[in-house]
């Protein structure tokens, strides 16, 4: 499978917009998520975070502590960022670069790897994460998408 582009992550983020995001909707997409994992019996770990608390957590077979520090890592990059954590690290790349070593930042802290996309609410912005770990980055980043256009188009 082959990278996205900076652009074609751009156009996801300004696509992919709440208008708002509840408790019941972080339980919705969350299991939303579920659903598409299991399916694929895929060894992830979900976690929806808003304005620092964490509204959905679950760890599928398969997943270990290890997802849940890539999770944590993943998503402060959203919320430093205010951007995918996939994008944030395309576009260093896109530079020649990496987040690692242009960043300065903490790599046992922050992760610019795909899995974690921001929260956004129309006329706020970005309020949370959406995270997955426990595949290859790309296809975290694509789960994370899939279940984002199925949740906002029903």
């Amino acid at each position: 499978m082959e990278a996205l582009s900076v652009e074609e992550l751009e156009e996801q983020e300004r696509r992919l917009v709440f208008h708002r995001f509840s408790h019941e909707d972080a339980w919705e997409l969350g299991s939303l998520l579920v659903d598409l994992a299991r399916v694929r019996k895929a060894p992830v770990a979900i976690d929806i975070h808003r304005a620092g608390q964490q509204l959905f957590h679950a760890a599928l077979p398969g997943s270990s502590p290890d997802n849940d520090a890539w999770i944590a890592r993943k998503r402060r990059v959203v919320e430093r960022y205010g951007s995918a954590s996939y994008l944030v690290g395309a576009r260093h790349r896109a530079k020649g670069t990496t987040f690692e070593e242009s960043s300065r930042l903490d790599p046992d802290t922050y992760a610019a790897h795909g899995g974690s996309f921001p929260i956004t609410v129309e006329g706020v912005g970005v309020i949370g994460a959406v995270t997955v770990s426990g595949l290859p980055q790309l296809q975290d980043h694509l789960l994370v998408v899939e279940a984002l256009e199925h949740f906002l188009t029903d």
